[in-house]
Formats: C-alpha cells, sequence, structure tokens
C-alpha cells in the first residue's frame, strides 16, 4: 500500500499505528509522512529524536501518562503487592510503556514481572501464568494484546485478577480502569499537523512529535468493576 502511495506521487501519507508508519518510512525518504497511534517514534526507528525527527516524518504519539496510570492502579487495589506486566514482546512500543510502568512500581517498592507473548497463539497462556503469579495485571497499549482482549478477560475475570490498561478500548475489553487519552483527539492533532505541512509549508523534519496532555479522564468498566466487588471512587466514568 505505501509502495502504491508513492508510485501514485501523493503529496503526504498518513500512517495509522506502528507497522503503517514503519512501512510508509521505509517506502519513501522524500514525501511528508504523519503519524498517529504510535507510541514512541524513536523506539519505532522512523526519527533521529522525538524532539527533532530529522527526516521525512512527523507524527502524534498516543503515550498515555503510564506513570498515573500505575497510580490508579495502586488507588483501585491498594492491597496489591506483585503486578504482572503483559505485553506482545514483537511491539518495541509496548516494550518502552512496560519499562516506565517498571521504573514507577520500583518507586513505590512493588515487585512486578513481565510476561510477554510473542504473538496471538500465545496471549492465553501468557495471561493464565501472569494471573497465577501476580495480584494484578498492567497491559500497555499493545496491538497483539488489544486484539484478544476476550481471551484476556475470560481468564482474569474468573481468576479475581484486576487489570489496569493502557488505553480506553483495551478496558472495555478486558479492563477495570484505565486512564487514556482520546484517539479522536489524536487523530484531529495529527491532521492539523499534515494541514501544517501541506497548506503552510512545514518541514517535517522540523516538526516535534505532538503529545496529548490535557482531558485525560480515568476510565473503568462497570461490568468487570461488579463481577471482581471492586468499588469505584467518585470521579471516574464508564467506559462506552
Amino acid at each position: 500500500i505505501s509502495t502504491k502511495f508513492v508510485s501514485d506521487g501523493c503529496d503526504l501519507i498518513m500512517a495509522n499505528a506502528t507497522t503503517a508508519l514503519q512501512a510508509a518510512a521505509a517506502a519513501t525518504g522524500d514525501i511528508p509522512i504523519v503519524g498517529t497511534s504510535v507510541t514512541d517514534y524513536k523506539t519505532a526507528g522512523v526519527v533521529d529524536s522525538n524532539e527533532k525527527p530529522g527526516r521525512n516524518v512527523t507524527g502524534v504519539s498516543d503515550l498515555a501518562p503510564v506513570d498515573q496510570q500505575i497510580q490508579l492502579l495502586m488507588k483501585l487495589v491498594p492491597d496489591t503487592k506483585k503486578v504482572g506486566i503483559v505485553y506482545c514482546s514483537a511491539e518495541p512500543n509496548s516494550a518502552y510503556q512496560a519499562k516506565l510502568a517498571e521504573a514507577e512500581l520500583d518507586k513505590e517498592g512493588i515487585a512486578w514481572a513481565e510476561f510477554t507473548a510473542a504473538d496471538s497463539n500465545e496471549v492465553q497462556s501468557v495471561v493464565t501464568k501472569a494471573v497465577g503469579e501476580c495480584d494484578a495485571l498492567y497491559i500497555p497499549t499493545d496491538n497483539t494484546i488489544a486484539n484478544n482482549t476476550e481471551i484476556v478477560k475470560n481468564v482474569a475475570v474468573p481468576a479475581g485478577i484486576p487489570v489496569v490498561t493502557g488505553e480506553e478500548g483495551m478496558c472495555s475489553g478486558c479492563g477495570l480502569a484505565t486512564l487514556s487519552i482520546s484517539y479522536y483527539d489524536l487523530g484531529a492533532k495529527a491532521a492539523e499537523m499534515a494541514y501544517d505541512i501541506l497548506v503552510n509549508g512545514k518541514n517535517p523534519a522540523e516538526m516535534p512529535i505532538e503529545y496529548l496532555t490535557d482531558g485525560l479522564v480515568p476510565k473503568y468498566n462497570a461490568d468487570i468493576a461488579e463481577a471482581l466487588g471492586i468499588t469505584i471512587p467518585e470521579g471516574m466514568e464508564p467506559v462506552a
């Protein structure tokens, strides 16, 4: 698809999520590329730095405040002794978030362990192992896990293990709670950047990666909260 965009002579390529962005960046070093739904552009290997991309790539990060997500987990499950961090080992953005979560847990003196699946086929066995060893799970934004939230829920909820997720869509499938950015707002911000390139003549190499920092609201999954018998504090909103 990216190669066809290049041969068609498109003026700009919009790439949604890491794999699409990497494919677009591999296809052209000339056509401006704006990414969205990508956690860390430097980790993805498509920019020299997030502050000054230095290439034909810029965009918006969907990185939520991982430290605040861990604090949310501790608030909802204050007796947690060990947190399992579950993600797909093939997704570098997930590994990046896992390290942030581990740093926050270290700061709070809470034990943690990583449980990684190589692909969708391993999700059930990995989550089963995690719930057998931990009091709660943290799952960062991860495409593989997002596609298998039903499996996560079917393992974690019967085991009585709460899950805090990196974004709202995953929370609606398997999570107790999340502190998520708005993916609608993320797309709108990416569109503004594309406009600046196409209409205002900005150079993506000089456009820092943008982040959403406003309007973050803690949300919860009412069905899972009820199933786990966890009382949700005031100020949180139910996921759609």
